[in-house]
């Protein structure tokens, strides 16, 4: 029986501004340190042993799985994957939600937001939110940087990686931490619990709340739980 821990990032500065981030680089909020140690603190609670730390590229993810490695007094190296990172909002990125929502209606906003396979207006590449333009980005090659994603997009990569770089981990018994977004979650949740393309627009993830997937000794899912009782949010299909 092993363990694979999904984590959301604390609550960032954007995510308090309401912004639309996406590959934006932008930090964790004091509120958001504190999400990532209750975090780290429930991790805790559970007495298990990680044996493999992942996050994005992305400051907020790295920084909140650094917070929980202080917790649980293990501060080895974790593996950085750009696959991991949060959805492209492209047009949209830096926009405000809700004046966006003002402007084009809140179904639109929603469909930009949790549909499958729909996806805004490419990121003009003069603008500084584009990746092209921000350091952390520099030694990708230019053909995986995109200009706007959907959800579908964002599967597509993290799943790859996920087969490629982590199951065959879980597979060997391995229990691995990942420090991720809300959409990169969503996909490895899509993936993970089976759930159809309309229903993946009903799941919430919420920050800074451990999602503890326990795995049977073939591979298959035994339970998933938020740790965070109180913030817990529906499955949709488990």
């Amino acid at each position: 029986m092993n363990y694979l821990i999904l984590v959301r990032h604390g609550q960032s500065t954007w995510n308090l501004e309401n912004r639309f981030t996406g590959w934006v680089d932008v930090d964790l909020t004091k509120n958001g340190e504190l999400e990532a140690k209750k975090a780290g603190s429930l991790i805790k609670e559970e007495n298990i042993e990680i044996d493999l730390y992942f996050s994005s590229f992305q400051l907020r993810a790295n920084n909140t799985l650094k917070i929980i490695q202080e917790v649980l007094d293990d501060r080895r190296n974790f593996i950085k994957a750009w696959q991991l990172n949060e959805r492209h909002y492209g047009a949209l990125t830096g926009l405000n939600k809700s004046k966006m929502s003002q402007k084009i209606g809140d179904d639109k906003i929603y469909q930009f937001r949790r549909s499958w396979d729909i996806k805004a207006d490419p990121l003009d590449k003069e603008s500084p939110f584009h990746p092209i333009n921000i350091d952390i980005y520099k030694n990708i090659q230019i053909e995986n940087i995109p200009d706007t994603e959907s959800l579908k997009d964002t599967y597509e990569r993290v799943i790859k990686f996920y087969n490629e770089e982590i199951e065959d981990q879980l597979k060997k018994k391995k229990n691995i931490l990942i420090s991720a977004h809300g959409n990169s979650i969503r996909a490895l949740c899509k993936y993970l619990l089976k759930i159809d393309n309309n229903q993946i627009s009903k799941l919430e993830i919420p920050t800074g709340n451990p999602l503890m997937i326990k795995f049977s000794e073939e591979y298959k899912i035994k339970s998933c739980e938020y740790l965070d009782k109180e913030r817990a949010k529906d499955l949709v299909a488990f």
